[in-house]
């Protein structure tokens, strides 16, 4: 297991001697690379499973030594790809993620599953798909903000409720740490007694609405793991690459603005973690070339300088 970052030359490599993909940053207590891989979008290589797992071993050659990934994406499917994939000796850190489950029936592939008894299964779900005695970091995704499916009837949890089964089962050993998504500054001070390592919430560019937050997290030493980092494709939300600002500042870099977008959320704060996901090996060697960009601060400035715009959307 990796050492917390220093600046000590071994810190910036992973365990098979790769260069970290945007550096050395902490998760979870240990040294990971800033740039990871988020696994949703293996899915799409379910009628070619051997592209799959030539995906994650490229992620590794890369520099990326965590990987986020729920039980829910393709019913199983990703986290099987990935326990095929990854050998121990790669040391890659696995996050996964509970409060929903596959649906087989329902006009979405998955739907809520926030009762404490729910989290627990999900979280025994990913321990036997992945093929772990204990999965490192578990993030509590709720459901009462923010994009996505939202809770009701008997969906509404307390918080409290469910951050003291992942207690519960961290004390048992299954879960290494806890992490949260798709919270509220409240509901982060209200986890902060538990133990967090790392918040997940929808954050870029020009969506910083929880810049407070984020600020809060790296006051905690929690890592910021920010999902749609570069905005959304649904309809309402905006996307960075289409800022003009953006574009201006990837022509000026020779980099494309998806890669601009992602490296400014690398200078934006050190505690800033990414997972963009993919199911394309250039698009994957793009994404870890992002975490190497340098911004000078014209750059940086005329980025920061771009207005945060206001988007949601609500899935039933």
């Amino acid at each position: 297991m990796p050492a917390t970052a220093s600046s000590d030359r071994s810190d910036q490599l992973t365990a098979t001697g790769a260069r970290r993909a945007g550096g050395p940053g902490t998760l979870a207590g240990r040294t990971v690379s800033r740039v990871g891989f988020g696994a949703m979008q293996l899915e799409r290589l379910r009628d070619d499973r051997a592209a799959a797992v030539a995906l994650l071993r490229r992620a590794v050659e890369l520099g990326i030594d965590h990987v986020d990934t729920a039980h829910f994406y393709g019913h199983g499917f990703v986290n099987e790809v990935i326990a095929e994939a990854l050998r121990p000796e790669d040391d890659v850190l696995l996050v996964s993620k509970v409060g929903a489950e596959p649906a087989h029936d329902g006009p979405l592939p998955l739907r809520l599953a926030q009762r404490p008894e729910q989290l627990r299964a999900q979280v025994e779900d990913n321990l036997k798909s992945l093929g772990l005695e204990q999965v490192p970091l578990v993030n509590l995704r709720r459901a009462d903000t923010g994009p996505g499916l939202r809770a009701e009837g008997d969906q509404l949890v307390p918080m409290e409720d469910q951050l003291a089964v992942l207690a519960e089962l961290r004390d048992e050993g299954k879960i290494g740490a806890i992490g949260v998504s798709n919270v509220t500054a409240d509901q982060l001070r209200t986890a902060l007694p538990v133990g967090v390592a790392c918040v997940q919430n929808a954050y870029s560019l020009v969506a910083r609405g929880d810049e407070d937050m984020l600020r809060l997290c790296l006051d905690e030493s929690i890592a910021w793991v920010p999902y749609f980092p570069l905005g959304s494709a649904f309809p309402g939300m905006p996307k960075v690459t289409d800022e003009p600002a953006v574009v201006e500042a990837a022509r000026g870099l020779g980099r494309t603005p998806a890669q601009t977008g992602l490296a400014w959320l690398l200078h934006h704060a050190p505690n800033v973690l990414l997972i963009p996901g993919t199911a394309d090996p250039e698009h994957l060697r793009a994404n870890v070339e992002a975490g190497a960009i340098a911004l000078d601060a014209a750059t940086l400035a005329a980025l920061d300088a771009v207005p945060t715009r206001s988007g949601d959307i609500e899935l039933h």
